[in-house]
């Protein structure tokens, strides 16, 4: 499950980049706004999902 959630998390990151560029390209500002709100979302996600690897990957070399 954490594998699918890492990719979802980074298809969400890059999907906000490409509507990013697309509000770029169109000078559409409500997209380029969207587009930086979905990359936060998916790079804080990722973030998460580092994180918590970290701290499972502590457990596990303390057992």
């Amino acid at each position: 499950m954490a594998n699918e959630d890492k990719a979802d998390h980074k298809a969400e990151e890059l999907k906000g980049r490409a509507k990013e560029k697309l509000g770029d390209v169109t000078d559409t500002e409500q997209l380029q706004a969207e587009g930086k709100a979905e990359q936060a979302k998916g790079s804080l996600k990722q973030a998460g999902e580092k994180l918590k690897d970290a701290v499972t990957g502590t457990k596990k070399n303390k057992e």
